[in-house]
This record gives structure tokens, sequence and C-alpha cells, in this order.
């Protein structure tokens, strides 16, 4: 557990002056029990008591993240992308203390609830989201996660993670209104693929194509993906084929297609081509979409990390940057002491930061405004910017 010190000082901002002076925030805490002998009776469970001290002007906000453990660095991320929010702002009225989800995220949200935070960022893991919940819904403390599992999401659970299925959507509505009609998809085995290929199937219907093929493919066997190509153009050829995989796969995947019976159909691909830059100047993926969220302000973002901290950030870094961004805008009228407003969350406008306009929906899963992209040798290129707000 580690708290995010009080910052008094003017916001600095990632898109103007550089960030100095961030201390080194996130120092482990083990709570050792004492042992007891064989004659004595186990003591009575006890709920976990607050080790912080008392604060009467700022409301107290949980970052639950994993800082040990393999998905450490990523954590470790977020949690220093929050805290360089939280400095840009100069808010006041917020505390942030961050708690580590790897040594067991139920008991993290126990310790969270004890030292009366009143609203929840994170988990990263769908399945630490789950795990959270119900004790966060019968204490009335809103979650908004990092996951992306739209499964986890509603009744104060919210999920703030990309969403391979609006990528999806965004760049097959794209394809069709560039004369695409016949699309395919090659879709890997797991929760992922499940998640996308629903998607392609409903985002194809909803854009007046039609899904000529779909196959799937084991990661793990080999000669998988290259059966599930074949297998593609079979009975009849397509225009666009979905990759819905990562970049570095697709690059193993296209020349494939390019033997197969539809050498000229444009390949598509997902928000996880985002995360793979290096990748995306690879001949092979040249002239091929993804939809993401637009990376300009993530790269001033990790301009500014680099310099802080030394080294890049990890991709989804900005999900910490946007959620404290938006607890600070809402804690301006979040009174010390009482509830978070929910009803907040829920404005249709929505909230604008580092990875552009998105807003809650109905379902608690983060709608955003997505850019299409198109990879080249000499850089990605937006070929469909990103709606600025949802008002356009």
């Amino acid at each position: 557990m580690a708290e995010a010190p009080a910052y008094r000082q003017s916001p600095l901002g990632i898109f103007g002056k550089a960030i100095l002076g961030l201390p080194v925030l996130l120092a482990g805490c083990t709570v050792v029990p004492k042992a007891s002998g064989p004659a004595t009776p186990p003591p009575p469970v006890e709920k976990p008591r607050s080790e912080l001290p008392d604060d009467q002007v700022r409301n107290r906000v949980a970052l639950l993240v994993p800082l040990s453990g393999p998905n450490a660095p990523v954590g470790q991320s977020i949690a220093n992308a929050a805290t360089m929010a939280l400095i840009d702002t100069g808010s006041t009225s917020v505390r942030m203390t961050t708690y580590d989800t790897a040594t067991g995220a139920p008991a993290a949200a126990q310790r969270a609830l004890a030292d009366g935070n009143k609203l929840f960022l994170g988990p990263l893991l769908s399945e630490d989201v789950a795990a959270i919940s119900p004790a966060a819904r019968k204490a009335g403390i809103p979650v908004i996660s990092y996951s992306n599992d739209a499964t986890v999401a509603g009744d104060s659970i919210y999920v703030m993670g990309f969403s391979p299925a609006q990528a999806i959507d965004r760049v097959v509505h794209y394809a069709r209104g560039r004369g695409i009609k016949r699309f395919a998809a090659l879709i890997p085995g797991g929760g992922y693929g499940r998640i996308a290929s629903t998607a392609m199937i409903r985002s194809v219907e909803n854009a007046e194509g039609s899904l000529v093929a779909m196959k799937s493919y084991d990661r793990a066997k080999p000669r998988a993906l290259e059966r599930a190509v074949a297998d593609l153009g079979r009975d009849q050829g397509y225009d666009a084929v979905l990759i819905a995989d990562s970049a570095r796969l697709a690059l193993a995947a296209i020349p494939l297609v390019r033997k197969s019976s539809s050498p000229q159909a444009r390949i598509l691909g997902t928000e996880l081509w985002a995360t793979e830059p290096s990748a995306l100047k690879a001949a092979t993926l040249g002239g091929a979409w993804f939809a993401s969220v637009p990376d300009d302000r993530y790269r001033q973002l990790a301009v500014a990390y680099r310099r802080q901290f030394g080294k890049s950030p990890f991709r989804l870094a900005s999900l910490g940057y946007d959620s404290m961004l938006l607890v600070a805008k809402i804690s301006r009228d979040w009174k010390p002491g009482t509830r978070f407003p929910h009803a907040a969350l829920r404005d249709e406008d929505g909230f604008v930061g580092v990875d552009g306009a998105f807003r809650f929906g109905p379902s608690g899963v983060a709608q955003r405004a997505l850019a299409v992209q198109e990879a080249s040798p000499a850089g990605v290129k937006t070929v469909s910017p990103a709606p600025a707000s949802f008002k356009e």
C-alpha cells in the first residue's frame, strides 16, 4: 500500500511544461501476523483497520493495480501515470492510495474500504474486478476498472479498457464506406476471440455487408493459422479480412492471405495493433487499416513519462492518467466525506483525456471516439480522425 502525497501547486500539464520532482511513491506494505501457541484459541477474524491518518479536506480514492508479480510493470506504469495526472490537475481535494492486487484483490479491496476510500480505480484484470465487485457494491463504492471485459460491467461497476468490439465496429464501417462489402475474419481461440467473433458478425450486419467466412485457430497448434487461412477462401473470395490478433501475428498471417484465393484483400486489424508501433512499420502490413484511440496526446504523455521515470510507459498507462483526470474534474463538486457522485459518471457529453473523448454508456462500458489508422513503413497515418467529442 502506498499513498500519493498531497500537492499544493499549480498544474504543470503534460501538454505544456515538463513534470518535475515526482517522488517515488509505491513502497510495499506487509502485515506480519502474530504467532500463537497451540493451546491458545484462534483470535476472532477482524476486518482490516485503517493505517492512514484522518483527512477532513480530501476525498480518498483507491488505485487497485498489480505492483508485484508478472503484471507489476503494467500496474506500476498505470500508477505512475495516475499520479502524474493528480499533479498536472493541481487537485487538492483528492487523496490517492495505491493497493497491490497481485497479493489478492479481495484483500486489497478490504484494506481500501477500511481506509475510507470512496471510489476504486482498477483493478486491471477482469477476474480481479469480479472478485472485488460484491464488497464494493455492498459498501456503495463505484469501481472504474481498467479491464476491457464488458461482462463484468454494470450495477456501479464501470469498464474503462479499450474494447475490441468498438474497434472492430469502427474499422468495418470505415471499410464498408470505402466500397468493401465481402468480409472474412481470422479469429484466435479464447475469450478475446469470442468477443471479436460476436463483434464481427454484428458489425458486418449493421454495416450492410456480407460475412462470407470466419475461421478460428489455436495459437498453440502448429500450422493452425495456415489451415485457417486456407479454409477462408474455399467457397468464395472476400474483399477484406479482419485479423483479430496482435500485429505480430498479422505479419505471419498476411503472406498466407496473399497466397490464397483473395490476394488483393484489404487487411483489417483491431485495437491490439496500437500497442505494437514497431511492427506497424513492416512493409507486410502496409495499407492495413485498424481502429484505435487517437495517439497524439498519448505520445506527449509518453515523452513526459520518459523524462520523469527514464523509461517508456506501457500503453495502458493512459487509462491511469485519464481516470484521474475524470476524478479531478468530478471532485470540484464532490464534498469531502460524502459518497462519490455516481450520476456524474453518466455525463452524456463525456470526458476528454489522453485517449480522446469517452463516456460511460448505460451498460457501464466506456464508449470511445476512435480513429482509423493505416499502417505504413513510413509510419502510421490517420485516414479517418476520431470525433473530438460526442456532440459531433
